[in-house]
């Protein structure tokens, strides 16, 4: 299985910014146009983009589109995009204006018909989003959560035939704390789904213990805020994830 490195995008108000544990008051602003963070990192040889539509997931509506279109011209990397996409209608407008996979988060926990219903529709091109806070799903851009284990949230679509799913640990995101690898490796074993891993990577080391779990089923890993403050170097991160 290859290991592919997933770079952040997160969208708020327009501009690529990150947050620390999904708190849009802790936004830090890293590109004025994200257009030109997804130039950045198409030359630094990445070979996905990662998008978040943060006002979107708050919002449950897209709210940042004339952002993502700017990203999907800007490069050729494909592009997979989640936040406030709760139907059918905007799944297939996203995909048809050349996103390459959408991420549903939400709508797994609020409505599984429709999550089981573009899978099936749109086979290979569906990601769910699983975020935990303190194991439990959390929902609405992470403003609720519930009751419902992470666990058992991807048990129930095992069956839906989702590309992937990114499993998020909110109380570790953009805080540098490190990975939750242990966590994210008892889901993908429990799952035949594959698993990528997400919130709080802090350093190649993080990256190197990921890709070492590739039998367990772990597939790729978001990075965010390490990538952007420097403490991972692209080049090498690269070099790590394809040797």
């Amino acid at each position: 299985m290859p290991f592919t490195l997933y770079p952040a995008i997160d969208l708020k108000e327009g501009r690529a910014v990150r947050l620390k544990r999904g708190d849009m008051a802790q936004a830090t602003v890293y590109a004025e146009d994200p257009a030109d963070q997804a130039r950045a990192f198409a030359a630094a040889g990445f070979g996905w983009l990662h998008v978040v539509d943060l006002d979107g997931a708050f919002a449950g509506k897209p709210a940042n589109a004339e952002a993502v279109a700017r990203i999907l011209a800007a490069t050729s990397a494909p592009v997979q995009l989640g936040g406030g996409i709760r139907s059918l209608a905007t799944v297939e407008a996203w995909l048809e204006g050349g996103v390459a996979r959408v991420i549903l988060g939400s709508a797994a926990v609020k409505d599984p018909p429709f999550v089981r219903d573009a899978c099936r529709r749109f086979p290979g091109r569906v990601v769910l989003g699983i975020d935990a806070r303190g194991g439990l799903v959390a929902t609405e851009g992470w403003a609720e959560t519930s009751t419902m284990t992470a666990r058992d949230l991807a048990l129930r679509f095992e069956d839906a035939g989702a590309a992937a799913i990114i499993y998020t640990d909110i109380e570790r995101d953009g805080m540098l704390a490190g990975i939750n690898v242990e966590e994210t490796r008892a889901l993908a074993r429990a799952l035949a789904t594959p698993v990528i891993a997400s919130g709080g990577l802090k350093d190649i080391g993080d990256i190197a213990a990921l890709k070492a779990a590739r039998d367990d089923g772990i597939e790729g890993c978001i990075l965010g805020r390490a990538l952007y403050d420097g403490r991972v170097d692209a080049a090498a991160a690269i070099a790590l994830a394809g040797a």
